[in-house]
């Protein structure tokens, strides 16, 4: 039976608010500690995710491409790595193990990565309720004024105007990013977004409208900017599919092993510790691993492609480069797209089927989901949220819940916030400061 519906009153000591990797490996973590304490010891946890099942990234996908990260950066390798929930445990499960070796990489694919993560999130459905929208967290004052307890107020699934309230003494916020858009850019049939590549060109070539299209234009100089460029040249055959972006050309990513170390859970202690000066120039001066910038393979295999068609004679990959979307106008049977060439401000109006925005993602708004609850996080002189090692928002002296934050404190913790890198060590940090709270707490009652 699910945890959060066994004991409904009962007060959970983290409620987390969303279910990808991030809170998929605390409820792991949560698992495996409560597997060897003792019962009074136990953590109680639930979650709640919007989707209807786990999904991470499901529109990009794509067949062939692969991992940004080891494998080894898994749910649980790097907190705990006699885990029976890593990837090598799937692999062993799954009967790969020896052809997953025989490969000679450390880079799964994607679609075998998503594989692995519902694997783990099916071991702990237990604790999840999906299709759970939170719409408010209200915060609970006690007896003594201070605020114990967060409510989580989330819609009922099928069952519209009905809401079920949920009360935590900590909340695990790790809603996710949401697709950045240019200003007033509305989605529709013809103006995508790459998060919604996959199931978009499947659909449209199941229906037979694929065949219709002529010509398609990417927006975007990053690693979905060209998977998206490739993988629509791959989809639609007869199409010119062009590239537009304001660089000159596409930036390789540059994962050697010394930048790469921006990434290791020892570089968010020095980050953290950082004044916001060289905090920002550690962000500056490492973007080219993660921001704008693609794997060198791809890059070198588009530009194969451009120079093979080149000459054939027929030029069906191209690439508007220096250059910038001014205006677009739809219409019922095409698109009409002003481009403009940066250097000379000269104009170009294209007809185009379809434009794909691959523009990247930027952090949910936190005072939205949280609602009352905001105005109790102290802020930095910039209006961010201040957010201890821990990952534990700085509340008022007034609170004693929690709200701990993942994947929105890259201000704080630098280029790893919003990856899969030190994912699996977070949720051990979250899991012992949850622990060492809950235990200070238990203290102050019994005083």
């Amino acid at each position: 039976m699910n945890a959060l519906h066994d004991e409904p009153d009962a007060v959970l000591d983290v409620l987390g608010i969303g279910f990808g990797p991030s809170n998929l490996a605390l409820a792991i973590a949560v698992e495996e500690h409560n597997a060897q304490a003792a019962p009074e010891n136990r953590i109680r946890a639930g979650f709640l995710e919007r989707q209807p099942s786990f999904g991470w990234h499901r529109g990009m996908l794509i067949e062939d491409a692969t991992m940004q990260v080891s494998f080894l950066k898994d749910l649980v390798t790097m907190r705990n790595p006699t885990s029976d929930f890593s990837f090598l445990c799937f692999l062993r499960e799954r009967g790969r193990m020896v052809d997953f070796l025989n490969a000679k990489t450390l880079f799964p694919l994607r679609i075998e990565f998503h594989e692995y993560f519902e694997w783990a999130a099916a071991r702990v459905a237990h604790l999840v309720d999906y299709s759970d929208e939170v719409v408010s967290v209200d915060p609970v004052t006690g007896p003594d004024g201070e605020v114990r307890w967060l409510d989580v107020v989330s819609r009922v699934p099928g069952e519209p105007g009905r809401t079920v309230t949920r009360r935590a003494r900590n909340i695990s916020v790790a809603v996710g990013l949401e697709p950045h858009l240019p200003p007033e850019t509305a989605l529709s049939d013809r103006i995508w977004h790459n998060s919604e590549l996959v199931p978009r060109v499947r659909e449209l070539n199941a229906s037979g409208g694929g065949d219709a299209v002529g010509r398609v234009l990417v927006l975007g100089a990053g690693q979905s900017g060209a998977e998206a460029l490739d993988y629509l040249h791959r989809s639609f055959p007869e199409a010119e599919i062009c590239a537009i972006f304001a660089k000159y050309g596409y930036t390789p990513a540059d994962d050697s092993p010394f930048a790469n170390r921006i990434f290791d859970p020892e570089a968010v202690d020095v980050y953290f510790r950082s004044t916001p000066e060289v905090k920002q120039s550690l962000v500056d001066y490492h973007r080219s691993t993660n921001y704008s910038v693609v794997d060198m393979d791809l890059i070198e295999s588009l530009y194969a492609t451009m120079y093979r068609e080149k000459v054939q004679g027929r030029e069906r990959l191209q690439l508007r480069n220096v250059s910038r979307i001014r205006d677009v106008r739809g219409f019922d049977d095409h698109l009409e797209v002003t481009v403009e060439y940066l250097p000379t401000g000269e104009r170009e109006v294209i007809s185009a089927d379809l434009l794909v925005h691959a523009t990247g993602y930027r952090p949910r708004d936190l005072d939205t989901l949280l609602g009352r609850t905001a105005k109790l996080c102290l802020r930095d002189d910039k209006d961010a949220v201040r957010v201890g090692r821990d990952h534990r928002v700085e509340l008022t002296p007034d609170v004693t819940a929690g709200i701990y934050l993942q994947g929105a404190t890259e201000h704080t913790h630098g280029l790893t916030s919003t990856l899969l890198s030190t994912t699996a060590v977070r949720s051990g940090e979250i899991l012992e400061s949850l622990i060492a709270h809950r235990a200070s707490d238990l203290a102050v009652s019994a005083g």
